[in-house]
Parts: structure tokens; C-alpha cells; sequence
């Protein structure tokens, strides 16, 4: 029982101090720009640009992919840079030295960017309502659902990427290049029925994109028996990605320690 609490407060306190120190260089105004303003800025531009290419019909398939889509900036820059700056940073050999719980430190390397980009989540569907979203037919508790599995999911893939970094010189070629794969992939602002049939076997391997079908269900007032098998997967990618991800963060400790790498690029 001991082990157990210590565990939870190593995993709650570590994840509310790194969740700190990954925005300690900023202030207020530059936060709210990077979190808020760009993402509703980039779900605008690709809605506009959707529309004058298919119509103003179109406009909800292109708000739901695009706020679902905001998940992925705490998710893929928020979690890897949480896990990457480690080394950067100079704390990754008091981490690695220290007795505590490694997959109570892992996960909780993802925990408020999870609750982060959920919010975010939400902020794009306000803004969609404002724009003509219509949610009066929609399944709200569906909906709430798939963002907390789309954050998970997300955030997951973000804890292997992290645990890459530990071994990159720059971090940022990591998340921006999974960022973009994601938004051209995943069905967010192009119909997966549509896409390359190369390109639709990509996205299975992705998360979000059953998230943002699932989320156009929801919209659309589907029951969640309907989308459960969608949302079933869309967790067990998450999972497994973060599965993948801890394995290679031990498989770096365990090296680093062995070669003493722990600080050498």
C-alpha cells in the first residue's frame, strides 16, 4: 500500500512539475497565442480553404476533423518535449539515479498535457459552434468520450516519440514531422474513402483517425454502441504506442548506464 501511494504521488507531482517546466521560458500572452490562437487560427484556415474548394455544406466534416486535430499540439509537441528536454535539460541523470517508479514517471510525463489538449478539444468546438456548428442532434457523452480517447490515444503516441528524442539532437524535426504525417493522414481535412489506398493503410497505424470518425458519428447523433469498436481501437493504438514507447525509454536507461551515455549525444 505504501509502494502504491508513493507511486501515485511521484506520478501526480511529476506530472504537474514537468507539465510547469515545459512552459517555464513563456508568459501569459505568449501561452494563450501557442495553445489557443494558433490551433483556432490553423482549424479556420483549413475550414475556409475546405469550403471555397467543396462548398459551404461541407463546413461541419471539416470543424469536428480540425478541432479533434487540435488534440495533437499538447499531444505531440507537449508530450515529446516534456520527455525529450529531460536530457536537454540536464534532469534526465537525477531521474534515471533516482529509486521511483519508472512507469509512474513515464506516464506521468503525459498526464496534464492529456487534460490539456482535451481542453483544447473543446475551445474548437466552441468555435465551431459559434460558426455554424450544429450539435442540436448530437451525442454530447459520445462526443466527451471520444476527446478524452483521442487525447489518450494521442498522447500516447507522443510518449514513444519522447522516448526517441532521448536519442535526437533536435527534438522539433521529431514532432513536426509526425504532426503533419497526422494531419494529412488521419482524415481530418480529406476523406479517408478518397485517399490512396497506400495512404488509407497509414492511417489505420495512426491515432486520431478513428477518433475523428468517430466524432462525426457523434455529431451526427450516433449511439455509442454504434461507434464502441471504433473507439475500442483508437484506445488500444494509444496503449500500445505508449507500451512501446516505455520499452524504449528502459531499453535507453538501461544503455545509457551501461555505456555511460547519459548526458553524450
Amino acid at each position: 500500500m505504501r509502494r502504491l501511494i508513493a507511486s501515485l504521488r511521484i506520478f501526480v507531482s511529476g506530472a504537474w512539475l514537468s507539465y510547469i517546466a515545459l512552459f517555464h521560458w513563456t508568459h501569459p500572452a505568449s501561452y494563450i497565442a501557442s495553445k489557443i490562437i494558433m490551433p483556432i487560427a490553423s482549424m479556420l484556415f483549413f475550414l475556409y480553404l475546405g469550403m471555397s474548394a467543396t462548398g459551404y455544406d461541407t463546413a461541419q466534416f471539416y470543424i469536428v476533423g480540425n478541432a479533434l486535430q487540435i488534440v495533437a499540439i499538447s499531444a505531440i509537441y507537449g508530450v515529446t518535449m516534456t520527455v525529450g528536454h529531460e536530457r536537454n535539460m540536464g534532469t534526465l541523470i537525477y531521474l534515471i539515479g533516482s529509486p521511483a517508479n519508472r512507469l509512474a514517471i513515464f506516464l506521468g510525463r503525459a498526464f496534464f498535457n492529456i487534460l490539456d489538449g482535451m481542453l483544447g478539444v473543446v475551445i474548437g468546438f466552441i468555435v465551431g459552434g459559434l460558426i455554424g456548428l450544429d450539435l442540436t442532434s448530437a451525442n454530447l457523452p459520445g462526443l466527451a468520450i471520444t476527446i478524452l480517447i483521442s487525447s489518450i490515444s494521442t498522447c500516447g503516441l507522443g510518449l514513444m516519440l519522447g522516448s526517441i528524442s532521448l536519442t535526437a539532437l533536435n527534438v522539433m524535426f521529431v514532432n513536426n514531422t509526425i504532426f503533419f504525417l497526422i494531419l494529412v493522414f488521419s482524415g481530418a481535412n480529406l476523406p479517408l474513402d478518397k485517399m490512396p489506398a497506400w495512404m488509407q493503410v497509414v492511417s489505420k497505424w495512426l491515432p486520431l483517425t478513428r477518433s475523428i470518425k468517430s466524432a462525426r458519428l457523434f455529431v451526427s447523433g450516433a449511439s455509442l454502441t454504434e461507434v464502441s469498436l471504433l473507439l475500442a481501437s483508437e484506445f488500444a493504438i494509444g496503449l500500445a504506442y505508449a507500451l512501446v514507447g516505455f520499452i524504449f525509454f528502459r531499453w535507453f536507461e538501461f544503455q545509457a548506464r551501461k555505456r555511460g551515455t547519459l548526458e553524450a549525444f
